[in-house]
């Protein structure tokens, strides 16, 4: 089993929409048997809330139900948990590297890691801004959630053909 966490500031925007993404997709690389996704943030300004409802709308305009997903906040327990922690940016990655153990450190990355060809290593916010900040989010979320999912489909594979 591969767990994956996407964390952003507050888990009302970017976190939750990558990990609604990549749900998706997952799904329909027949992998959610062998994959554990979840969302968190690393400040606790919307604890319990429901994603934002622009992040809703242009998700479910796409075919993503974000309805299920509550926001919540990076827990110690976390580290441990997970096997990849996929920040949005750079300043919640390096808020992570302070809180986290050092033994950890490897867990964490940035999501669009996955992502090729792109200018960018960061998912901007899109808090403050309209509907068409969301739409790019979700763009680049659809792009690194393909690299993602290929990446543990392949790896799936390797393991199961080493046995």
């Amino acid at each position: 089993m591969k767990r994956i966490l996407f964390v952003c500031m507050g888990n009302i925007c970017r976190s939750p929409m990558a990990e609604g993404v990549s749900r998706v997709l997952a799904e329909r690389a027949g992998l959610t048997s062998i994959l554990e996704l979840d969302s968190a943030g690393t400040h606790g300004y919307h604890e319990g809330e429901l994603p934002d409802q622009r992040a809703r709308k242009v998700a479910a305009s796409r075919g993503y139900d974000l309805t299920g997903l509550r926001a919540r906040s990076v827990r110690e327990q976390d580290f441990s948990r997970f096997d990849h922690i996929l920040v949005m940016d750079r300043q919640n990655l390096a808020f992570l590297h302070r809180s986290c153990p050092a033994e950890y450190h490897p867990k964490l990355g940035l999501f669009l890691d996955y992502a090729d060809g792109l200018a960018l290593d960061e998912v901007p916010d899109p808090y403050y801004g309209g509907v068409e900040g969301f739409e790019k989010v979700l763009d680049l979320c659809e792009q690194a959630g393909r690299g993602l999912i290929a990446a543990i489909a392949k790896s799936s594979l390797e393991s199961t053909s080493d046995r």
